[in-house]
């Protein structure tokens, strides 16, 4: 920290900071410095992809964060997993390569009038940073740094399922990134050779690393933003306050402050910096810079509800990995084959559908996998069963991230608000329907599937939303806490290139806000590589191009 003016910072080298530090720093004129509050990636787990068991709730690679009581999960809290470490959450989460839905994007360009948003013009930014397996076409990349592969697995169970969604209604899919989603199939993941492949692998090393102009401080975490009023009354960001552990430092951007520290880190920031909802900072005893009611609003995640099926006659990971004997047939494939359940993203088959035949386009997520257990981190139960988690793709119901103090070692009250309206109480109980038609399809017959969780005697609208309140938990997509939006929209936090906002009509100079939370509505599906989108997207702007 011996030099602490450079002409970009970023803050937060997950997934959008990664790839914005590789972006910026290839300009040898510009020197970057990237801030991380985590450590760097070098934790055995992060690189096995079965390792995100061992990553969430682990304070080596998460920030450990709850949400409050819940409502609409009947009081219960979740736990909230945030990478903390280099690749952000990249290093914890599922790996499943995932772009949305065309329609998402256009809806994009239309609530923030910007049609860079369309789906036409952010699939060149897909695959600008993409290598796909099977080569570059019209709608996939080569040669980029974000790996997507096949998965190194399959399971009798799993494809008996994706033949019962089939005998459903619902069609095949080898694909789901050309557009539109529907159909049943395997992910595709990011992996490289049976690793993980985080965005730290893809776009810091040794790429960054190998560039002078390039510094980068992990352990080291930010407390405020620098805004400084001009002679002609604007306002301009010029730097950061950090915190190494040891002493408080100051570091100066002269072009730009690019905020990348997620859905949670960025809006806790902003309000810790006196952007945000003027009543709450003051609460808070901070002094407000900016008066933006939409910093920490609109927060919209994936709320899957978990059926679990025992079943009869397949073997499932329940039973492979119940004994030392299992275990050690598990890990030798891996160390030989990289291949095998210790390959295995979280989930390996995917379903995109209707909760009902009211829906213009598929409104499900699926997530299938071999095993069954009461959360993650859980042991596995010790009867062979195969889990069918289902989310609704579009929630309606909107909750809010608020900082709970004006210390910026307090993490923020997290309140999703899930199931908070009927739209999504009715999508709920129709997705249970929907799992248990699949269930009864002649190609699971064999396997004897029985519902044990939550049980066939639930049948009612009302009981089966409770019942999601009581199983239902978040498959880690928090998004929209710093959207961007059209001029003229109070909840904007950014303008549709996604600078920041100064709450009288302009915007404070030298900040952006570039990952999940600029998102105005989630997408259809997971959501980190759409991140990468943005990402690519801002770099571009920042550069001029």
């Amino acid at each position: 920290m011996s030099d602490t003016t450079f002409d970009y910072i970023v803050i937060g080298g997950g997934t959008a900071g990664a790839l914005m530090c590789n972006r910026l720093s290839a300009d040898k004129r510009k020197r970057v410095l990237l801030i991380e509050a985590g450590r760097r990636d070098d934790y055995h787990w992060i690189h096995i992809p079965v390792g995100y068991l061992y990553c969430i709730g682990n304070p080596r690679t998460d920030w450990l964060y709850s949400t409050e009581p819940d409502p609409g999960l009947n009081g219960r809290t979740l736990r909230y997993p945030r990478g903390k470490t280099l690749g952000g959450s990249s290093s914890i989460n599922g790996m499943i390569y995932m772009r949305g839905q065309s329609r998402d994007y256009d809806q994009w360009a239309q609530l923030t009038g910007d049609d860079a948003w369309k789906w036409d013009n952010v699939l060149p930014a897909f695959k600008q940073h993409e290598d796909h397996y099977l080569g570059a076409d019209e709608m996939h990349g080569a040669g980029g740094e974000w790996r997507v592969e096949k998965q190194r697995l399959r399971w009798d169970i799993l494809d008996a399922f994706a033949q019962a969604a089939q005998e459903a209604g619902i069609p095949h899919s080898t694909d789901f990134n050309r557009g539109s989603n529907e159909g049943v199939g395997y992910f595709q993941v990011n992996q490289k050779n049976g690793w993980r492949w985080n965005t730290a692998k893809a776009f810091l090393r040794p790429t960054c690393y190998g560039r002078p102009n390039f510094e980068m401080w992990t352990g080291a975490q930010v407390t405020k933003l620098i805004v400084e009023t001009q002679p002609d009354g604007t306002q301009r960001c010029t730097g950061a306050q950090v915190w190494d552990g040891q002493e408080m430092v100051t570091a100066h951007a002269t072009d730009e402050v690019l905020l990348c520290g997620g859905s949670i880190g960025s809006p806790q920031m902003l309000q810790l910096s006196g952007i945000g909802p003027a009543d709450l900072l003051r609460e808070r005893g901070i002094d407000v810079v900016a008066d933006l009611p939409g910093v920490g609003a609109n927060l919209q995640d994936h709320l899957q509800i978990r059926a679990v099926f025992k079943i009869d006659g397949a073997p499932t990971l329940n039973v492979l990995a119940s004994s030392m004997m299992g275990k050690a047939k598990i890990g030798l494939e891996y160390l030989m084959k990289r291949s095998g359940p210790m390959s295995m993203a979280p989930s390996q088959l995917g379903a995109f559908t209707r909760s009902s035949p009211d829906h213009e386009w598929p409104n499900l997520e699926y997530h299938v996998q071999p095993l069954s257990l009461d959360a993650f981190g859980d042991p596995l139960h010790a009867f062979p069963a195969f889990t069918a988690s289902v989310c609704n793709l579009n929630p309606t119901s909107r909750g809010s991230v608020r900082i709970k103090s004006a210390r910026f070692e307090d993490a923020p009250a997290i309140a999703p608000n899930y199931l908070s309206t009927d739209e999504d109480r009715k999508v709920a109980a129709d997705s249970l329907r929907v799992t248990r038609r699949i269930a009864a399809q002649p190609a699971l017959s064999k396997y004897k599937p029985i519902e044990w969780k939550p049980g066939p005697q639930y049948e009612s609208d009302d009981d089966l939303a409770r019942l999601a309140g009581d199983i239902a938990t978040t498959i880690f997509h928090p998004v929209g806490t710093t959207k961007m939006g059209a001029d003229g929209d109070p909840m904007a936090v950014l303008d549709s290139r996604l600078r920041v906002r100064d709450g009288r009509g302009g915007l404070i100079a030298g900040l952006r806000v570039v990952d999940a939370g600029a998102m105005p509505t989630i997408t259809s599906g997971n959501t980190n590589s759409p991140t990468l989108m943005m990402a690519e997207k801002a770099a571009g702007w920042v550069l001029g191009r």
